[in-house]
């Protein structure tokens, strides 16, 4: 049972958003969707207990969940009015358990991208497209959203199922939408999909520094973005981003699972091929105008990448791109990351000086970030006694356990005796 229960935890991770899209496309109705969905993960339990796993398990649980959801709406008495929104022509056979009416490939990958752009609907609030593409594309549970959100479950449960039931009520359609709507809904996207990969880099809450399957997931929404829309170059932007983020996972952390910093990681075992492709994506996005904010963070994350030690890294022109992208993107979390270059290029008392101000404003309340970094700048300063009083309280912020385990480990370098 418990290998049984491991291989559905694990296609509950990696095929979730497959079956759910699938699903949809003969509902038309997210809640009941979800339901079927939910039933099918619940009936491979005891199937595949019972008779062993299929060789296809996202085959198996959207053959069932689709079954499911036509069972739901012949009870329904809705079906008839439904059948014209059927993926199968009229002359096709009816769902086979096997799997074998089954799309791949590239219309699966759509029903994806169909689904992010429903969450991504503009008549949806900005909070609501990203806890709903959080929930419904990546198969996060709502404790797990609220974490990340930094909210009450109570409160997160009740945006999730205001935005379902803003979708039913004004019938959006799951589909693609028209080229000239397109621009209109690529900026949510594009956010949505960069929140989940930084959910999966490096996990809010945890044992593990890093939740992989979800960057990957991440990683390949974004591919199939770029193939939709290869003349974006944010799109591009977005997705240099990623994979120059994810070719460093290898070596975020030791064997045992502590936190390694960039500057001790092993940069030889990073994936060349990865860091190679971003660039060149990197080049093509800066190009033609001025870039926008996921084309200069791509560059910011190149320059890392490609940087031969931590030491040879061009701070320089770091600083530079996020003076820039400071004027594009405004965001109290970019001007934190850009003192991080300040006390790279001139020192840790004006980086300092910097983060204090943002403590003083307030918009980072809570933001463990916010900080270690003061922390370790005091640290670098010599001020040992605030900083450990500042690592002390990222601790308290801090619900990943790896990134604990690193704050302590440097509270108790940092803390005087006694």
């Amino acid at each position: 049972m418990t290998s049984v229960a491991d291989v559905v935890a694990d296609a509950h991770r990696r095929e979730w958003a497959r079956v759910l899209a699938a699903t949809v496309r003969v509902t038309r109705d997210l809640e009941l969707a979800e339901e079927c969905v939910q039933d099918a993960y619940a009936d491979a339990l005891d199937a595949w207990t019972r008779g062993g796993v299929p060789d296809r398990p996202g085959a198996w649980l959207t053959t069932a969940a689709r079954h499911n959801a036509l069972d739901a709406l012949r009870r329904a008495g809705t079906l008839r009015s439904k059948l014209h929104l059927l993926v199968e022509p009229a002359s096709s056979p009816g769902p086979d358990v096997s799997g074998a009416d089954l799309r791949d490939g590239a219309a699966a990958g759509d029903d994806r991208l169909r689904l992010v752009f429903l969450c991504c609907h503009p008549a949806l609030a900005a909070e609501a497209q990203v806890a709903l593409t959080l929930r419904l594309v990546c198969g996060m549970t709502t404790p797990e959203i609220a974490r990340a959100f930094l909210v009450p479950e109570t409160t997160m449960a009740a945006r999730v199922t205001r935005a379902k039931k803003k979708i039913a009520a004004a019938r959006i359609p799951f589909r693609m939408p028209a080229p000239a709507d397109l621009p209109g809904r690529l900026d949510a996207a594009l956010t949505v999909i960069h929140l989940l990969f930084t959910t999966g880099h490096t996990a809010p809450a945890g044992p593990t520094l890093t939740k992989d399957d979800l960057a990957g997931r991440a990683l390949e929404l974004a591919r199939m973005l770029r193939d939709l829309m290869p003349g974006e170059r944010e799109v591009r932007g977005l997705l240099a981003l990623l994979l120059a983020g994810h070719a460093r996972r290898a070596t975020r952390t030791t064997a045992d699972g502590r936190l390694l910093p960039l500057e001790e990681q092993d940069r030889s075992a990073w994936d060349r091929a990865a860091i190679a492709e971003a660039h060149d994506l990197v080049v093509g996005a800066l190009r033609g105008g001025r870039p926008g904010r996921f084309a200069l963070q791509a560059a910011i994350a190149a320059l890392h990448a490609t940087a031969p030690a931590y030491e040879a890294t061009d701070w320089a022109q770091i600083l530079v791109l996020y003076d820039e992208l400071a004027r594009v993107w405004p965001s109290p979390v970019v001007a934190l990351n850009r003192a991080v270059a300040v006390a790279m290029t001139s020192g840790p008392a004006d980086a300092l000086a910097e983060v204090e101000r943002l403590d003083r404003e307030g918009r980072l309340a809570g933001y463990p970030y916010l900080a270690a970094v003061r922390a370790d700048l005091l640290r670098r300063t010599g001020r040992g006694a605030e900083a450990a009083a500042e690592y002390e309280r990222a601790i308290a912020l801090t619900g990943n356990e790896a990134e604990r385990s690193f704050l302590v480990g440097r509270l108790a370098e940092t803390a005087p005796p006694g």
